[in-house]
């Protein structure tokens, strides 16, 4: 390993350690640890100790090809040492105020979406279905009103109707009325008859079906 390659590893460890010091500060920040549950906090643990591994050897094998040296980890020491005690508070600001940004902006965003496009849309929806409503009821409260019109119209219509009808029967012949009253009592038996076997088929299909 050549001179190079050792400076440009040990300032890759440093950076790469004060980069975990900002992840962890990160992460712990996110994390939460009083309001999770054990096992979820052991468990990202666990996550993120192994992606931080993966990355920190990544970067080593991207500057030196992997190879391992005493003062690698000593780099590594020093860089996080140096973020805690030069850049931690700057970062926690930086952080905070991010985290501020962010969420201010997703409450902005979240503000204009319902004023521009959830409210106007809920509007006209409901205005839609109420418009489909009255125009339903509308509709119905007239079918009702010309068919009330059209009983009672049809009501007066027959009396003279009913009348004249009766006039008539009383005009026809014994032997006729005889043969309509037996062909009337015929057609009641055949109807009683087959309502009566509608009535058995449907019975006995119900009871083969249980």
């Amino acid at each position: 390993m050549t001179l190079t390659t050792q400076f440009l590893t040990m300032l890759s460890m440093i950076g790469m350690g004060s980069f975990f010091g900002a992840s962890l500060d990160t992460y712990n920040r996110f994390l939460q640890r009083r309001k999770r549950k054990s096992w979820i906090v052991f468990l990202n643990d666990i996550l993120f100790w192994i992606l931080q591994a993966l990355f920190i050897f990544y970067v080593l094998f991207s500057v030196n090809e992997g190879e391992l040296r005493f003062y690698i980890f000593i780099a590594l020491l020093c860089g996080f040492a140096a973020y805690q005690s030069l850049l931690k508070r700057a970062y926690l600001r930086c952080l905070e105020w991010l985290i501020a940004l962010s969420i201010s902006t997703y409450k902005i965003s979240v503000n204009i979406f319902q004023a521009m496009v959830y409210r106007p849309l809920r509007f006209l929806l409901l205005s839609i279905i109420s418009l489909i409503v009255l125009t339903g009821k509308g509709m119905f409260t007239l079918l009702k009103t010309c068919l009330s019109i059209l009983y009672w119209i049809l009501k007066v219509a027959w009396k003279p109707i009913q009348l004249i009808l009766s006039l008539l029967w009383k005009l026809l012949p014994k032997k006729i009325k005889k043969t309509v009253e037996k062909l009337y009592n015929k057609m009641a038996g055949f109807i009683h008859r087959f309502k009566n076997y509608t009535i058995s088929m449907i019975k006995k299909l119900k009871s083969i079906r249980k």
